[in-house]
């Protein structure tokens, strides 16, 4: 399938994603399967901000992503004077949705994003704001140092938020993941019940991912 045999409505929606994630937990590393379908064995620490602007279409829905990699950041901003004096540019009160990563291995990493979300909730309005949390690097699930039943519990009955193990190093649930966030959103714009959808291959040309 291609872009040409899609009915696509004409409205395109511009969605800021908001990924944060203590350090080395592999924020990038998703980021970038996801958009370049690529994967760098060397750790390079994110140290400020980047911004990657894929476009995907689900229910044929054209949606705008700006995804923001966010560097470790030590706490949520609580208002918009600490968020201007200290994550100047980072947008992070206002996206759209958030993505919470942490490390499959590390207990500490999740501690971390179980702050950050808490810190959140204190700071905005998160009516129809959609939070996943990710847990990453499934390919070392041997050295799980978390149990995954007591995260997905945690995170699906108590904070009522999206759940998803995934590895950017094999590419496994990387598509899932922004497929799932972009069908909560999509029903949250259109009211649109969550349904199977069928994922195509990303159109490299024009960054478009067909969900």
């Amino acid at each position: 399938m291609t872009a040409s045999h899609l009915t696509i409505d004409s409205d395109q929606q511009r969605i800021k994603l908001a990924v944060l994630g203590a350090p080395g937990v592999g924020k990038s590393s998703i980021i970038r399967q996801f958009v370049n379908q690529e994967f760098n064995t060397e750790y390079i620490p994110t140290e400020k901000k980047h911004v990657y602007l894929p476009s995907v279409i689900i229910n044929d829905h054209l949606y705008e992503l700006k995804i923001i990699d966010c560097p470790y950041i030590p706490y949520f901003p609580v208002n918009s004077l600490y968020e201007w004096t200290d994550f100047r540019g980072y947008g992070l009160r206002n996206a759209t949705a958030y993505i919470l990563v942490y490390d499959i291995t590390s207990e500490e990493s999740f501690q971390y994003i179980k702050n950050i979300r808490d810190q959140i909730l204190e700071s905005r309005d998160m009516h129809d704001i959609p939070l996943f949390v990710v847990g990453n690097k499934h390919d070392l699930s041997e050295e799980r140092g978390i149990s995954r039943r007591e995260v997905a519990s945690m995170v699906k009955k108590h904070w009522k938020c999206g759940y998803i193990e995934c590895s950017a190093k094999c590419n496994w649930h990387i598509v899932l993941l922004f497929k799932e966030l972009m069908k909560t959103i999509d029903h949250i714009d259109y009211g649109h019940k969550p349904t199977s959808v069928r994922v195509q291959d990303a159109l490299r040309r024009n960054r478009c991912v067909i969900l």
